[in-house]
């Protein structure tokens, strides 16, 4: 009985294997930089101004890093250039978990800009989040501490 459920366990993996490996968009990736730095993964840690890119060929993306906010809000301004495809996400969230900003552009409409100031949040380490999805074309996004 073990046996059995052993090979049905290991079919199971190598199904999921197979159609993973096998993805029709291998070609396709979406890559955020932060200040000079590639975001491979979670959690940088980062001072100061952010000047950030992003690029992508039909790939998605979601990162996240660590943003020291000595004030209670924040500027910020984003643009896309995308066909139709895709979109681009920033979510900022203050020190204590408060989303201060949620905003989206969508490839191939207008605006492709957004800029502003957060809603008011409590000053210290903010989250920053970044999501493409489906994106194809190039953009960029900045924070900088609020007034």
């Amino acid at each position: 009985m073990k046996n059995v459920r052993f090979l049905k366990n290991a079919m199971l993996l190598m199904t999921v294997i197979s159609m993973v490996s096998c993805n029709k968009d291998d070609d396709a990736f979406a890559n955020i930089t932060v200040n000079g730095t590639l975001l491979v993964g979670d959690r940088s840690d980062f001072n100061g101004d952010i000047d950030a890119s992003f690029t992508g060929s039909g790939g998605s993306a979601s990162r996240s890093f660590s943003w020291n906010n000595n004030l209670n809000t924040a500027d910020y301004n984003a643009d896309i250039t995308a066909n139709a495809q895709g979109t681009f996400r920033i979510i900022v969230e203050d020190s204590e978990g408060a989303t201060v900003l949620d905003r989206t552009i969508d490839g191939g409409t207008e605006p492709d800009t957004i800029g502003g100031v957060t809603t008011s949040g409590t000053s210290g380490i903010w989250t920053v989040n970044i999501q493409v999805t489906d994106f194809n074309g190039d953009g960029s996004f900045s924070l900088s501490e609020g007034n």
